[in-house]
């Protein structure tokens, strides 16, 4: 019995051995299973409409939901993700019916980055000449000031994760004809979309190392960072834009240099009247009026 019992013992170590073995040969596989919710607030105008529109045609792995009721309880937008499988979130949040704020979220542990959206021209307004593939996929292209400070590396990472189209998305098409550009210019992120198309015949020269050029699709818009969470839709804030002016503030000055000049031109009037007043000559004694009477 003794000799039995070490037999089978030695056949399951052996067998726990090559079990174990087989599995450190194999190596592991990343799946990139990255999913994005798409959703606005209540009060969006058409032109924010339209521009969350494109966002959707341009991502094939987003998911659109409808509006947002509330804008001051933002956590419930993890619960969202949740429940429509996404682990991302582009919340578009609008403000007097004017002001638009894009959040975009790693739902639901964080980190996410609020900004301020400006000069917005969608696809249908733009007019441009160049055209993708819809659904296809597409490269991502960053300024190399994206690697000169911790905020700017954090905002690259979390741009890859949300607009990087994955491979095992259901709805891609095999096809790359596209390029996403993300450049900093006075601290602010330009988004611009092009096309990758052949160079006509006629503007091809011997100097040319490539045939390739890029073609303007839309939509284009200027995104000027805010603040940066460590949490989704919330926490410590990591790091805050000093150079930001609300638009509030913008328009309350405006209206405050309307109203200065508006007093200065009222005060220069008062001014003149009294100017005029003081300006009057005392009556003559030896005028005609005053001889004759």
């Amino acid at each position: 019995m003794a000799t039995v019992y070490k037999q089978q013992k030695s056949k399951k170590d052996k067998s726990e051995g090559l079990v174990a073995k087989n599995s450190e040969e194999k190596p592991t596989i990343f799946k990139n299973k990255q999913r994005v919710l798409l959703l606005s607030s209540r009060g969006i105008t058409f032109r924010h409409r339209h521009l969350l529109t494109d966002l959707e045609n341009l991502l094939p792995h987003a998911k659109k939901d409808s509006k947002l009721d509330s804008k001051s309880k933002l956590h419930i937008l993890n619960e969202l993700a949740d429940l429509n499988n996404c682990n991302n979130c582009i919340f578009f949040e609008v403000r007097k019916r004017q002001d638009l704020y894009m959040w975009l979220s790693k739902t639901p542990n964080g980190p996410s980055i609020k900004f301020h959206i400006q000069n917005i021209h969608t696809m249908e307004e733009l007019k441009m000449t160049g055209n993708c593939l819809k659904g296809s996929r597409h490269i991502l292209s960053f300024d190399k000031n994206f690697e000169s400070t911790p905020h700017w590396i954090l905002m690259k990472e979390l741009f890859t994760q949300i607009f990087g189209v994955p491979k095992t998305s259901r709805r891609i098409k095999p096809f790359i004809d596209h390029v996403i550009s993300f450049s900093i210019v006075d601290n602010r992120i330009w988004f611009r979309n092009y096309q990758i198309t052949e160079k006509p015949l006629e503007q091809r020269t011997l100097a040319d190392t490539t045939d390739l050029t890029l073609v303007e699709i839309g939509p284009r818009f200027v995104m000027n960072p805010i603040r940066v969470f460590d949490g989704s839709f919330g926490g410590q804030t990591a790091f805050e834009n000093p150079e930001f002016v609300s638009p509030n503030a913008v328009r309350a000055n405006s209206r405050n240099a309307k109203a200065g000049r508006y007093k200065s031109r009222m005060d220069a009037l008062t001014k003149r009247d009294q100017k005029l007043k003081e300006a009057v000559l005392p009556e003559d004694p030896l005028s005609e009026n005053n001889v004759f009477s």
